[in-house]
């Protein structure tokens, strides 16, 4: 169960990321909610993955979900450079994720 509280957890990170920018600066109403919510999922949710983890694990899996899954959003919905580089980069961020699973004891 906390592989996928951390699933989650990283998936509400690039939730809350992602709403920064349609928060312009807190400005607006709705996108700014849904940003604070999802802000405080990821963390409770991490906390709770954390119980069963270990930290460094669970931080990086959650840092790196949100990492790779930010900058693929920020691709497609912000039309940001997909350049062979960038992708490759990010490819080695997946990698790493699979990696830390692979040799995690839980």
């Amino acid at each position: 169960m906390a592989w996928l509280y951390l699933l989650v957890a990283g998936l509400m990170e690039v939730g809350w990321a992602v709403g920064l920018k349609y928060t312009e600066g807190f400005t607006r109403l709705w996108p700014s909610v849904w940003t604070g919510v999802a802000l405080v999922l990821s963390m409770v949710l991490l906390a709770a993955a954390m119980r069963a983890l270990p930290l460094g694990t669970a931080y990086a899996i959650w840092t790196g979900i949100g990492a790779v899954g930010t900058a693929a959003l920020g691709i497609f919905l912000f039309g940001e450079s997909a350049s062979p580089a960038r992708l490759a980069c990010i490819g080695l961020i997946v990698v790493g994720l699979v990696g830390l699973k692979l040799t995690s004891n839980d």
